[in-house]
């Protein structure tokens, strides 16, 4: 792994302590020269005032793998699992982070894949101790579904740069709010919709970063709800089957139609063997229709 601080970093990326950092496009937080997160998090976060949030969130759109995800996104699960930052900094974080969301990626393509995995950890430190209010929580499940929706960068893992990984972080902050109690049906079909957008998206790109697995768990916990009956997860699955768009008509002579045969086959194994293993009957139920859509594949 490669320093993250360098003698020319020193000179410019200054250590923001909490209360003196200031709003930045790069990273200004420097990790602690003992490297214990844990620890750091715990000094960081209690004292951290919207600055210092601020700061640390641009940590998780920098270019360097080591800063983004091994340092930023690090310290910032351990912040939030560890209970440090109070919900005036989670919602403010919340807004900052969904600000980043509703602007144009920077050029390295890192900012909005991070900025909605950071995302999951607020949707996650709700669902333990829920401190939104319910018209929150619905907005926080439009800001997840409208960003799912509209990935187009389908990077995944990049030698020497790292990831990106849009449609799986995407699906992790659905998976949090998947497995929130409060979340209304309105809203789990809103994250429903958007997983469907993304299982076989249209272009050439075949997943091979394990995104068809993180697709399928919001599904599986979606599942789990008592307001889903079967006719709609029949439908739901309907909605996947080959049509009569171009790639299905040549799905095995077509870039397109071989990425989108490779996606929905992936997903759908994912999801069966899944389901098929669950000991909860409402997950279950969702194995025959997976295979089915196996089945009605060319």
């Amino acid at each position: 792994m490669k320093r993250i601080w360098g003698a020319v970093g020193t000179a410019m990326l200054l250590t923001a302590m909490p209360g003196t950092a200031k709003a930045s496009d790069t990273c200004t937080v420097a990790r602690p020269a003992d490297g214990d997160l844990k620890a750091f998090a715990g000094s960081y976060f209690v004292a951290a005032d919207e600055a210092a949030i601020d700061a640390l969130i641009a940590c998780l759109g920098d270019p360097d793998p080591a800063i983004r995800d091994d340092f930023a996104f690090a310290l910032w699960t351990q912040g939030l699992r560890g209970k440090h930052l109070k919900p005036d900094g989670l919602r403010h974080a919340m807004q900052r982070l969904t600000t980043i969301l509703a602007a144009p990626d920077d050029a390295a393509g890192f900012r909005r894949p991070f900025a909605v995995l950071a995302l999951s950890e607020v949707a996650r430190a709700d669902r333990v101790e829920p401190f939104l209010t319910d018209a929150e929580l619905h907005a926080l499940a439009e800001t997840g579904a409208n960003y799912l929706r509209g990935v187009t960068d389908y990077r995944g893992f990049i030698a020497g740069e790292g990831w990106r990984h849009g449609v799986a972080h995407g699906a992790d902050l659905l998976m949090q709010l998947a497995l929130n109690p409060r979340l209304t049906r309105a809203d789990a079909d809103l994250l429903l919709g958007a997983v469907a957008a993304q299982v076989a998206p249209a272009g050439s790109h075949a997943y091979v970063h394990g995104e068809a697995r993180r697709l399928a768990r919001p599904l599986l916990f979606l599942a789990k709800r008592g307001d889903i009956d079967d006719a709609a997860w029949a439908a739901w699955f309907q909605t996947l089957q080959p049509g009569d768009a171009p790639r299905w008509k040549a799905a095995h002579n077509s870039a397109e139609g071989l990425a989108a045969h490779h996606n929905i086959t992936a997903f759908a194994d994912a999801v069966y063997v899944a389901a098929s293993e669950s000991q909860d009957p409402q997950v279950r139920r969702l194995a025959p229709l997976a295979a089915g859509l196996l089945k009605a594949l060319p």
